[in-house]
């Protein structure tokens, strides 16, 4: 019988009083039974033995870091585990391959890369808690370790492998995707699986200068350059780059010092193997004999080599007559009944296609459109394609198409990123998006796909290089680029043609950034396997990139390398020939950047009203709060009623409006809930709370209160106040005065016509004071010089202004005469008073016109004085100003010296004169 448990309620009782003492057995299943007067004891309990964990280990250093290949420990019944670990962080990596026959003409290798939050000891915060669908972070580092192991496996080789790399433990100092790299290679050399590395994976950066090995987060913070270099024992197989340009002799630099330091973890991978390694096993490989390549060449190979020495072709056209051969020679095979070859048919027309267009590139020096090895194909270049939107481009090299579209926002819409290192968001974000339509092919959309997911990361290093700081530029950008045809080098079409619409948007980027894509055409000895010839070959077609041997995207400015992708067939290229290939890449970069500068040169100006709209205003966290409300209902209605975003920070609050229109709507309701500086002599639109004997309270300016005395309701006397104002009633009144203890003093009858011109009612228009305009998003690079701004603020030059925007720079002191700018003119709130104009038979024509006896409704012959971005300052005659607003339709024609015939509208805050052109109305 198995021992049983006792009680731990009884343990301390006495045995009289213990069950088995009373002849008891224990309870079991809710039943209690007579125990046997000798009960058997059973056999004696066995204690579990220890099992022991044959473990193999290999630590060396590498950059001042130590380093630690282990196996044996878990993961034990993968083909091949490893864990890699570099001080506090571990990294694990398994493969595994499929047991049966491999019936496949392709190598269906797949890389899972995962960083679960236990790595760190945090809960994931989703609903599930738990984690969900790979991030593209994860699909990332996948791709990082698939591109520089996938050459290395045998040719025909095509049985299903699967690496899986997982993130054990993690101190955020480092990133784990290079260590995830050589644990995979490890992995490799100890599984029995063929394959030709080992491989050594290292990041270089480099701080004021000096380049350094291995670096930690905070020092690639720091950096100027993130370059990750795999490489076997003698040849280069991936490269990838985020520089802020760098130049090509100093990135040269780098790749020379990355090789013989990423050589330092191959060693200790080929020593555990030996320990622990398993025999290779001899995989069924897919090889074609020779007899059948023999024969299929003899088919397809002159009518191949017609076809590719034919310029004249297209892509379509081309493929269309390839596939005809094709099917050509498949005729002739089941007319034969020759299965063996009908069964390779697609491979070997695709090694004779390879064959002939790589012969032909090597002997004469032409291509397959027939251009020169160091030609780029036509450009096409097209600023602002889609007019109302922050910024657009449009930009084709050759049959490659892509259009880029630019949209702002605000600082809290910047991607939430939930990551084991690196920042928690990102502000700047390029989405790349290949439809099916762009190669003429039926297809679905699915979710995050792994090469748009890196096509678009590289272009967004290539652009984030030139994006301005974060304090100069708080918005969140994200471009969407969608692929429109494609042909070759989508990326890099991709960071043209979001360079243009960035500047087509105005964010003020430093300089253009171009890429390009270099491909190589190699010829090897098959004795020794090293490379006898080889050409270098500017902007690949598609079709070049897949029967070359490497995909070299190299992308950034005038003055040096923004971002770097090398993609390799081969088993590795020799560093020398990688280098040589920086020469004519730069080359092709400047003659693409000299043709986007003759497009846009400098970002533009956001000045049409119908255009989306930024603006940042600064307020104090109390007047914030205001804003907000309780659980937000006032910022939400006001963004229900306007169709505007606000974003609230530490005391910035940021407005996101689909037109200028509505931005105003929006400052005006803000400054309704919020208030502004009261001023004496500015004018406040206000609701009458309350009505007393000697006058009325009105709640304006954000829920402050102000006493408007019956004497200043009117210019003539009132005998009942409810006569003039009822409770409810908005008023647009002036601010007279304010007392020690904050009082503040309003009149109606300041902004109303004076019946009769006394002497005693005579108002002087106050000096407003000068105020910081709201900082609103626009263009630097598009901003007047001063001879400009001193014309755009009332100088005695007639010349037209130009139509730049002034809100987002610090306003000058001016004089008194022209000290509202563009915006602050013709965006201010303007006081309306139409209960209170004159009927149009009222109204008088009077010219030559004095400040003292302009009213409202008065008809004046005016000049046009000034043409401004939103409007015209008018000279009304005896050195008086007023302004008038264009109309969404009306007419914007106008020149200086134009007299028009004009009637006082309504006054400005500030006490200007708004004018309304007669046959408007």
């Amino acid at each position: 019988m198995a021992a049983r448990r006792s009680n731990p309620l009884l343990k301390s009782l006495p045995r009289f009083l213990t069950w088995r003492s009373l002849g008891f057995r224990t309870i079991c299943s809710g039943r209690l039974g007579f125990a046997p007067s000798d009960p058997d004891p059973g056999p004696p309990v066995s204690t579990a033995g220890t099992k022991f964990l044959e473990t193999f280990r290999e630590e060396f250093e590498i950059g001042s870091r130590l380093i630690t290949f282990e196996t044996g420990k878990i993961a034990r019944f993968a083909n091949g585990s490893v864990v890699l670990g570099m001080e506090e962080t571990k990294v694990l990596s398994t493969v595994t391959s499929s047991k049966g026959d491999s019936v496949r003409d392709f190598l269906p290798l797949t890389v899972d890369y995962q960083e679960k939050h236990f790595a760190q000891g945090v809960i994931p915060s989703t609903y599930l808690r738990r984690e969900g669908a790979p991030k593209e972070r994860e699909l990332l580092c996948g791709r990082l370790i698939d591109r520089p192991i996938r050459p290395l496996f045998p040719a025909g080789f095509f049985h299903e492998v699967q690496v899986m790399a997982s993130v054990l433990s993690s101190d955020g100092k480092r990133d784990p995707d290079v260590m995830a790299a050589n644990a995979t290679s490890a992995a490799l050399m100890l599984s029995d699986i063929p394959w030709g590395g080992p491989i050594g994976v290292i990041r270089i950066g480099r701080i004021g200068g000096q380049f350094v090995v291995n670096p930690t987060m905070d020092e690639l913070s720091l950096s100027d350059l993130n370059l990750v270099y795999a490489c076997t024992k003698d040849k280069t197989l991936m490269i990838d780059v985020q520089a802020c340009g760098i130049s090509e002799k100093d990135l040269e630099a780098g790749l020379r010092l990355a090789h013989p330091e990423a050589v330092k973890y191959i060693e200790p991978q080929i020593r555990l193997a030996a320990k622990a390694g398993k025999h290779k096993k001899n995989y069924k490989l897919s090889l074609v004999s020779d007899r059948t390549l023999e024969k299929l060449r003899n088919l397809t190979e002159a009518k191949i080599e017609a076809v590719f020495t034919d310029p004249s072709y297209g892509k379509f056209e081309r493929g269309e007559a390839l596939e005809n051969i094709a099917q050509e020679a498949k005729r002739t095979l089941e007319e034969e009944c020759d299965t063996e070859s009908l069964t390779v048919l697609s491979k070997v027309v695709d090694r004779v296609r390879k064959g002939v267009v790589r012969n032909r590139i090597i002997a004469e020096g032409f291509r397959v459109d027939g251009r020169r090895l160091d030609e780029v194909r036509p450009l096409y270049c097209e600023a602002g394609y889609l007019p109302n939107l922050h910024g657009s481009s449009l930009f084709s090299r050759g049959d490659t198409q892509v259009l880029c579209t630019v949209t702002l926002g605000a600082p809290r819409d910047a991607q939430r990123l939930d990551s084991l290192v690196g920042s928690p968001t990102k502000r700047f974000m390029l989405h790349y998006s290949f439809p099916p339509f762009s190669i003429n092919e039926v297809g679905k959309r699915v979710g995050l796909n792994r090469r748009e997911v890196g096509h678009g990361t590289l272009a967004e290093k290539a652009l984030l290089a030139v994006m301005p700081p974060e304090d100069d530029f708080p918005y969140t950008v994200r471009i969407n680029s969608e692929v429109m045809a494609s042909d070759g080098s989508t990326s890099m079409a991709t960071v043209c043609g979001g360079s243009m619409a960035l500047m087509d948007a105005g964010i003020p980027l430093q300089e253009h950034v171009a890429g390009v894509s270099v491909g190589l055409v190699s010829e090897v000895d098959p004795s020794t396997g090293e490379i006898k010839d080889y050409r270098i070959v500017t902007d690949i077609l598609g079709l070049e990139d897949h029967l070359g041997d490497m995909d070299f995207k190299i992308a950034g400015t005038r003055k040096g390398v923004t971002a770097v992708q090398l993609d390799i067939k081969p088993a590795g290229i020799p560093l020398d020939i990688i280098c040589e290939c920086l020469e004519p890449a730069l080359k092709g970069r400047l003659q693409i950047l000299a043709r986007m500068e003759q497009e846009i040169s400098a970002p533009c100006s956001q000045d049409h009203r119908n255009s989306p709209q930024l603006a940042t205003l600064k307020f104090s966290n109390d007047a914030l709060r205001r804003l907000i409300g309780p659980l937000g209902v006032l910022k939400r209605k006001i963004e229900e009623d306007t169709g505007a975003r606000m974003s609230v920070s530490d005391e910035t609050l940021t407005i996101i409006a689909k037109n200028q229109t509505v931005l105003e709507r929006v400052q005006e309701k803000i400054d309704f809930i919020i208030g502004r500086e009261i001023e004496v002599g500015g004018i406040y639109k206000g609701i009458v709370s309350s009505i007393k004997e000697y006058g009325a309270f009105v709640e304006f300016n954000g829920g402050q209160q102000g006493l408007l005395h019956v004497s200043e309701l009117s210019h003539e006397p009132v005998s009942k106040i409810s006569d003039v104002i009822s409770v409810g009633q908005q008023l647009s009144l002036m601010c007279i005065g304010q007392d020690v203890r904050g009082n503040i003093k309003l009149s109606l009858k300041a902004t109303l016509p004076q019946v009769s011109s006394k002497k005693n009612n005579v108002h002087e228009e106050p000096v407003p004071a000068v105020k910081e305009a709201p900082k609103v998003w626009t263009s630097v690079g598009n901003m007047p010089n001063e001879q400009e701004e001193q014309k755009l603020t009332g100088s005695k030059s007639n010349s037209k202004t130009l139509r730049a925007t002034k809100q987002n720079r610090k306003q000058k002191k001016k004089e008194p005469e022209s000290d509202d700018s563009d915006a602050s003119i013709f965006s201010s709130g303007l006081s309306s008073h139409t209960e209170d104009r004159l009927n149009d038979e009222d109204a008088k024509v009077v010219s030559p016109l004095s400040a003292k006896s302009l009213k409202l409704g008065m008809q004046v012959t005016a000049m046009v004085y000034q043409i401004r971005a939103l409007g015209l300052v008018l000279d009304l005659g005896n050195g008086v100003r007023g302004m008038y607003r264009f109309e969404t339709n009306g007419k914007r024609d106008f020149e200086i010296g134009d007299e028009l015939l004009v009637k006082c509208t309504s006054f400005s805050s500030k006490g200007l004169p708004v004018m309304s052109l007669v046959d408007d109305e």
